[in-house]
This record gives C-alpha cells, structure tokens and sequence, in this order.
C-alpha cells in the first residue's frame, strides 16, 4: 500500500504526552490524487485554514490521500481508528470512498462526517453525518427549474459508481412526480477519457434536456461530448461539478450549463435575507484570500462547515468525556443528533437522531455558466 501522508501540525505535533492526550484529533481522508482530485485539492486546502483550538482544545489533524481508491480508503479509515484513535473521520469526498469508510465508522464506535453525499443502508448511518446535501435536495431545485423550462424528457449520462446511480434514482423520483420522464440512460467510469458512443445514443434520443453526473475537472468531457455530437438542448450538471474546473476544462462548450448548488459557491448573489448569506461571505473571504478571488469552490465548503459543526458539537461532548476516548466519541455523535439547527456556508442543518442529512429543500441553488462565470437563476 502507498499512500501520501501529510501531518498539518494545528495542534503542536510534539506537544508533551501529557497535554497530548487531551488533543482533539481529526482523520482527513480525501482524494488529493485520482479521478476525483478535482473535489479532494480544494477540500485540502480548506482543511490548511482550520484552527489550531476547538473549545479550548488543541487540535491535531492527520490528512492522508485516498487516491479515489476503495479500497485504500478503507486502510487509512482502519489506520486512524486502530493507530491514530481519532475523534471524528472527515471525509471522503469520493462517493465510493466515503460508502467503505461509514463501513469503519460503524464498526469502530467513531463519529464521519462525510464530505460526499453517500447513501448507506438503513440503520447504517448511525455514525456518519453528510455534510454535503443529499442528492434528493439537489434534485428538487433542479426538477423544480426544469418544470419552469417547460422540459418534460430528459436523457441520462452519469458515473456507474454510487453516486451515479443514487442520482439517477433520486432524480427519476422527483422528475415523475412533475412529469417530467427520462428516457434515455447511458453510464460511463471515472476513468474514462471518452463517452463518444453514449452522447451518440442520447442526442439520437433528443430528449428535451441532458443530465450529466460527474464531478469536478471531469464533468466537462462528457459535457463537450454531447455538445460536439450536435445536441442543442439544454445541460444539467450536479453539485459535484460547481467547481470552476468545469468552465476551466469545459471552456464555450459548458456557455448555458446549469448546475445545482450550495449556496457557498454564490454567496455574494445570495440576497440579504438568505441565513447562509453572512457564513457564505466569511468563507469565501478566508478561502479567496488564501487562494485567489475566484478559487471558491461547493467542496472547500464542506471542509469549512465541518469546523462550525465542530464547534458547536464539542463543548456539549465536553461535558461527558475527554478526547481521545470511546466515550467522547460517543459523545460527539450524540452531539451532532442534539446541536439543533445549524447555520452553514452551504445552507441551514439540522441533524436529528432519525435524519443525518439535515437539508431542507430548500437549501439547493441552480447555477447557469454565463460568460465563464456563475449566475443565479
């Protein structure tokens, strides 16, 4: 197995053991490399601006690169709960990352938040909390200006992993209910760097609009496939692709998609009265100043919220437990049931012991790609 390993020291790596002890440790398993390395770069360099104390507590937190790997997710979910004893897992931001590390999470009595909206079985999720929305939310904003637009078919192009086929389900859901059909389906992997023959078949379907499921850099080949087929129609894209890698790669080709979002990625469009408007604007000042004015991103969010969840979760854990101890996590998961409503970069949350999503509907943003840049519609 090889994996990269960075420590971010937040919490005084050579801290004496005595004062060790008590450190609030966080395991960051993301894709810093692979397929998905489009979401995992920003998420870790959100996590590089995290603070050094939670509560009073020294933070530590140990980043390891999952590759996009199942498999080597898996080795670094077991790592931090037999070696390292952390606190919470964060991450991964790869769906079918995400799914095997719930399955650690479970097993070893510790507290995820998931950075990707992965569907787990029933009772399953008892440890892992979603920071991003579920893909239902996200559906129900983008249902919602598809009936506006009057499109009543639409064709399918999207991942064969767990995110593309809990879109496709919960999409199909909420699209019949407005009567709106698809009526074309063609998948592709993540790996692959052409879908010539799936965008020939859907244009041939000419349904009213495409929905493509992909994330990051690599939403726009298949979004350039269908476009050089000759479709006309209108594109849709998920909140795995609000990252300006999408207009980057994309170029003219991506003019007019729209794409569902969290409201971070537009928060000085959100109006005044929106909740998230003045926590959006903090993120996107803290991220920009570190990374550029444009560099915010729907994933860099998640990582940014996972703190302010954090924050407000630890002191009630506090009063049961010290970190670094099964009952502290225990505590910590309670916490994050009992906090309440929540107000986020990406929206308002609030967890209960039978919802781990704690989106509303209507937390979803729909984003159009106007001149290279988001637009609300």
């Amino acid at each position: 197995m090889k994996f990269k390993k960075s420590l971010i020291t937040a919490a005084a790596a050579l801290a004496v053991c005595g004062t060790a002890l008590a450190d609030i440790t966080i395991g960051v398993v993301a894709p810093l490399t692979g397929p998905a390395s489009g979401l995992g770069i920003p998420t870790g360099n959100q996590v590089k601006l995290w603070p050094a104390t939670i509560a009073g507590e020294k933070v530590k937190v140990i980043v390891l690169d999952d590759a996009t790997d199942p498999t080597n997710g898996t080795k670094i979910a077991k790592r931090f709960v037999t070696e390292d004893k952390v606190d919470v897992i964060m991450g991964s931001v790869a769906t079918p990352v995400a799914i095997p590390v719930a399955a650690v999470a479970e097993e070893s009595g510790t507290p995820q938040l998931s950075w990707s909206p992965a569907v787990l079985p029933p009772g399953k999720d008892k440890w892992t909390f979603r920071m991003p929305q579920s893909n239902a939310v996200m559906a129900h904003a983008m249902v919602g200006l598809m009936k506006k637009q009057g499109i009543k078919t639409v064709g399918f192009l999207g991942y064969t992993d767990a995110y593309g086929e809990s879109w496709l389900k919960d999409f199909t859901a909420e699209a019949e209910k407005n009567g709106i059909k698809v009526i074309a389906t063609e998948r592709f992997a993540r790996s692959d760097t052409s879908v010539t023959a799936q965008a020939l078949k859907l244009s041939a379907a000419n349904p009213d609009a495409m929905l493509i499921v992909a994330s990051g850099s690599g939403a726009a080949m298949p979004h350039m496939a269908i476009v050089e087929r000759g479709y006309k129609g209108k594109i849709y894209q998920t909140h795995a692709a609000a990252s300006r890698d999408l207009m980057r790669v994309g170029g003219k080709a991506v003019e007019g998609a729209y794409v569902v979002s969290g409201p971070a990625v537009i928060a000085d469009q959100l109006p005044e009265s929106h909740p998230s408007k003045k926590t959006a604007m903090e993120f996107v000042a803290q991220y920009e100043k570190a990374y550029g004015a444009g560099s915010r991103n729907q994933f860099a969010g998640h990582a940014y919220d996972s703190i302010l969840v954090m924050e407000k979760a630890v002191p009630i854990a506090l009063k049961k437990a010290k970190p670094g101890t099964p009952e502290f996590r225990a505590a910590l998961r309670d916490a994050f049931e009992t906090m309440g409503r929540t107000t986020l970069s990406h929206g308002v949350l609030n967890w209960t012991k039978d919802d781990h999503w704690g989106y509303t509907n209507e937390t979803g943003v729909m984003l159009k790609v106007v001149n290279g840049d988001w637009k609300v519609e």
